[in-house]
């Protein structure tokens, strides 16, 4: 007779996802469109085989594992990929979430629904950091199909969870899946690599970012919730702290130098006020650096 199953993670191949099947503990089931790559201590975890794209695929795959929690982590998540098929990205990133949500009502799971800060993009109305309830200000395809997934979700479940992420760090154990992979390889390749000076996030570790990610929707946390890194770091900042000795690589960039300015928002800090009112999970860069709010 089949267990009861407490943890389902879509999207389980990807940075994230890997890290949340690593951590969650309890019975955990996986499920994405390829296979899981790196070092992963999950051997005998199950791993479903799902084409999200597929009609009836999500329906059918919940229908048989019937879990009790469900993490969402599955996104066309490359910005030059989204400009060029909208229509794929519409379908992953706000057609998918909202058919979790509903069947979320339909067979009693609770959704954690993982979003951007890239849903924002011009200044915060709010002071320095965006909050929770800072109106979306997407400027590009994927922003804006991410924004829409989150209203679709709340609008469908009130008893959801998105999680609005910044850019994330950390070891992917070997999956070349993480933030800093390909930056790291390149510097390995001997290639010049520029980095720009006028955009800022708030850049979380990854396994971080999980643990805060499951505290949350065990605690019962519903609604928004921005969880990140407590420094506001330039992409040029991010690589001198993740290079170490070997960032005199790097050279400065800028954003307005190459016309990216209508696709690449200047700042989209988080500010994490309200999860750091409710969690315990420390919400550290994980970049060796002091920790404090800046």
């Amino acid at each position: 007779m089949r267990g009861v199953v407490d943890f389902l993670i879509l999207g389980a191949s990807g940075f994230l996802g890997t890290e949340l099947a690593r951590r969650a503990g309890g019975s955990v089931e996986l499920a994405a469109r390829s296979g899981l790559r790196g070092a992963t201590p999950m051997s005998t975890v199950r791993l479903h085989a799902w084409d999200a794209e597929r009609p009836g695929a999500t329906c059918e795959l919940l229908s048989r594992v019937r879990p009790r929690h469900v993490l969402n982590a599955a996104a066309l998540s490359s910005l030059a990929g989204c400009e060029r098929d909208p229509e794929r990205a519409r379908l992953l990133n706000s057609d998918l979430p909202a058919e979790l949500a509903e069947l979320g009502l339909e067979f009693g799971f609770r959704l954690l629904h993982v979003s951007t800060d890239l849903v924002f993009g011009a200044s915060p109305p709010s002071g320095v950091r965006y909050l929770e309830t800072d109106p979306p200000s997407p400027m590009s395809v994927y922003g804006e199909s991410k924004a829409r997934g989150e209203q679709r979700v709340l609008a469908r479940s009130p008893g959801a969870l998105v999680v609005r992420l910044p850019l994330l760090v950390g070891d992917s154990h070997g999956s070349g899946r993480g933030g800093s992979d390909s930056l790291i390889a390149a510097i390995d390749a001997g290639e010049e690599v520029t980095l720009f000076e006028d955009e800022w996030r708030t850049p979380l570790d990854v396994g971080i970012a999980a643990d805060a990610c499951l505290e949350a929707i065990r605690l019962g946390v519903s609604g928004l919730l921005h969880i990140a890194g407590p420094e506001r770091l330039s992409r040029f900042e991010l690589g001198v702290r993740v290079l170490g000795a070997r960032a005199g690589a790097v050279r400065r960039g800028r954003r307005a130098d190459l016309g990216l300015e209508r696709l690449r928002p200047r700042d989209v800090s988080l500010d994490t006020g309200l999860a750091r009112s409710i969690l315990t999970s420390p919400l550290s860069s994980g970049l060796g650096q002091d920790d404090a709010e800046l």
